[in-house]
């Protein structure tokens, strides 16, 4: 089963790590998130905040997709049923356009 939840989440260019959540906990973890609950408690927090945020009459959930960004890495954070796949990833700072 696990390798069911993670299929494809090691082939991300770039990642450091990465968490499947549930509401029970931790379901799968990896490289710097492996077994980091605090971070798996802290992300879920997040996305339960987020999600109360839902638009009047909407029958969207009111996020799929949330990216938590850090000079170094993001966590880049996806809902996808009832799991919370999360990925550690660099952050490769662009040089702004200057027109």
């Amino acid at each position: 089963m696990t390798a069911a939840l993670t299929q494809g989440l090691e082939r991300i260019p770039g990642q450091l790590g990465y968490l499947v959540i549930s509401e029970d906990g931790v379901l799968a973890s990896s490289g710097e998130l492996e077994n980091d609950e605090r971070t798996a408690g802290v992300i879920m927090q997040m996305v339960r905040t987020a999600c109360r945020f839902r638009l009047h009459g909407a029958a969207e959930p009111p996020l799929k997709r949330m990216s938590v960004m850090f000079e170094d890495y993001v966590y880049a954070v996806t809902i996808s049923g009832q799991k919370v796949f999360v990925v550690k990833r660099h952050n490769t700072q662009r040089e702004p356009v200057t027109a």
